[in-house]
């Protein structure tokens, strides 16, 4: 997989720098192309570089980011925008999933935190590329023939237990290999995307059911709702039932668990 063109776009030079020198974009399969310190600057570069992924604070000059990733969608539908702000504000929070943002992190920034976000990020466009090449009837060759294979069968078999072990007798392909079509095809480990698709789709079954907690890990492959609810607050922040509450109260929807 070819490395990810990333534009960095906050008004604070030290902020920047911190991203460019603090993180290793290399090991995450990503390459900083560029950066902007204003909305108008950010627009001209989005055009002109197209990157793959914009990192994005919200409270730059001329135009703020919200508005910046809103005028950018009209032309790049397919570009991914991360925020990243000071403002532990809910209401930025619901206008940038709204906008479909991929994340929304806060300052001062996590790296390994924001290292599962752009793991999770490169898993969400790789599903998003494979879905458009299904639809438009492309055929897959190689390597990408396997891994949409096997990652269409962990989508379907979520609740059971998978391993490499699992897609190694599935697939009869080695357990080795089938590591490196996760790195080489989709940029991050086995276990991340696992991880990844069990935490997307317990959200999913959170906020349109009122199915229990431990129901909720059991569909998403967990037999331990203990371990389920340590795994989610490890990578949401915050707990099963305080990520149903908080959205869905704000919906004025009263589901117990």
């Amino acid at each position: 997989m070819k490395n990810l063109n990333v534009l960095l776009v906050d008004d604070e030079i030290m902020i920047r720098e911190g991203f460019k020198r603090l993180f290793d974009w290399e090991s995450h399969g990503c390459t900083v192309v560029g950066e902007a310190a204003d909305g108008m600057e950010a627009l001209g570069k989005i055009d002109s570089l197209v990157p793959d992924i914009v990192i994005m604070d919200i409270n730059i000059p001329i135009m703020n980011g919200l508005k910046v990733i809103q005028t950018a969608r009209i032309k790049h539908p397919q570009m991914a925008f991360v925020i990243v702000s000071g403002y532990d504000d809910f209401s930025y929070c619901q206008q940038a999933l709204r906008m479909q943002i991929t994340d929304y992190i806060l300052k001062p920034v996590n790296y390994e935190e924001f290292g599962t976000c752009i793991d999770n990020l490169k898993i969400a466009l790789y599903e998003k590329r494979i879905s458009r090449e299904e639809t438009n009837g492309e055929q897959f060759e190689g390597g990408e023939r396997n891994i949409a294979g096997i990652t269409r069968f962990m989508q379907e078999h979520l609740s059971e237990e998978i391993n490499l072990a699992v897609l190694s007798e599935e697939f009869h392909l080695s357990s080795q290999y089938i590591s490196q079509l996760f790195r080489s095809e989709i940029g991050v480990s086995f276990l991340a995307y696992l991880t990844n698709l069990r935490m997307e789709n317990a959200k999913k079954i959170l906020l349109s059911t009122s199915l229990s907690i431990a129901e909720v890990a059991e569909k998403s492959g967990y037999a331990d709702y203990r371990v389920f609810t340590k795994m989610f607050r490890k990578n949401e922040g915050i707990t099963p039932s305080q990520f149903r509450r908080e959205f869905l109260q704000n919906q004025n929807v009263n589901w117990q668990n």
